[in-house]
């Protein structure tokens, strides 16, 4: 438990993917009493192990809970879960929102706060697996001042800063489309380097040591290329969640009467690469777009 801690506050995970796991991990580690849900129990079972109480019901989930963590794959997604919740959500309860729902998305989740009494937090987090395994995702949070105090230590047991963008929901989700157009973008252009070399017969390692120390080099590069040149296509964030995200963010651009070829394009290498058979694996595998689905 950390210092700003007195006593043991009760924390409801819903959704224990490969993010809501570690989260629900972590906060089990911090010392707060966890309860979790996810729709296959099956994925959520091993955090018994960590001192997680493991539910069948969101309404299970959240009753008792000072705080309620959802991170699930979209919009209404995140709505199902807490509308299946609401039977046992208490009012000022505080919803710390942190999946990837968009600008449209966003709306319906801020309504049924609004009418539930619930203290909205909106709180999506940047970084894949590793940094939630480990507690080092950034969190961009935006939402009333007088929810900081109960979400401050829950946030700091899932990350290692968070950035608070104003009292205002949606400041953070409109931040993350941002972000995340960033790392799809890099993700995109290490595969189609890569799928280059493979087709001019250029060793990778080529690639990496002409770029080593450079500005031009960097960690997601060598993190992305080595995932291709294992062919480990384990995934920390999968190509069809990866799409999804793409199409959030040319929805907002639009919306904002912004033209985003690079995005456009990687949204069409991501759908791509999922008609080939690799939307349940690595963003990595936008690799397998530039080629026939033979020749992946």
């Amino acid at each position: 438990m950390t210092d700003q801690q007195d006593r043991i506050i009760t924390v409801s995970v819903l959704g224990t993917g490969i993010m809501g796991f570690a989260m629900a991990r972590n906060l089990c580690r911090a010392g707060f009493d966890v309860r979790v849900w996810n729709r296959t129990r099956a994925k959520a079972e091993p955090l018994a192990a960590d001192g997680a109480r493991v539910t069948d019901t969101a309404a299970e989930a959240v009753d008792g809970a000072e705080v309620v963590l959802t991170m699930l794959h979209d919009g209404a997604a995140t709505l199902s879960a807490m509308r299946a919740a609401e039977p046992s959500l208490r009012s000022g309860t505080v919803w710390i929102q942190s999946g990837t729902t968009g600008l449209d998305g966003l709306p319906p989740l801020t309504g049924f706060a609004r009418e539930r009494g619930l203290s909205f937090v909106d709180a999506p987090v940047l970084g894949t697996q590793q940094p939630a395994e480990t507690g080092q995702l950034v969190v961009m949070a935006s939402g009333p001042a007088t929810a900081r105090e109960r979400a401050e230590p829950v946030l700091a047991a899932i990350g290692r800063r968070t950035l608070w963008l104003g009292d205002e929901a949606g400041a953070g989700s409109r931040l993350k489309l941002v972000c995340n157009s960033w790392a799809l973008a890099v993700t995109h252009g290490a595969a189609e380097a890569m799928a280059l070399a493979r087709a001019l017969d250029v060793d990778p390692q080529r690639l990496l040591d002409a770029l080593e120390g450079g500005t031009l080099d960097m960690p997601y590069l060598r993190i992305k290329a080595e995932v291709i040149r294992s062919d480990d296509y384990t995934p920390t964030f999968a190509v069809d969640t990866a799409e999804k995200d793409a199409r959030l963010i040319l929805a907002a651009a639009e919306r904002a009467d912004v033209r985003l070829d690079l995005a456009m394009a990687g949204a069409e290498r991501l759908r791509r690469a999922s008609d080939h058979g690799h939307g349940r694996e690595d963003t990595a595998a936008s690799y397998f777009a530039s080629f026939p689905p033979a020749a992946g």
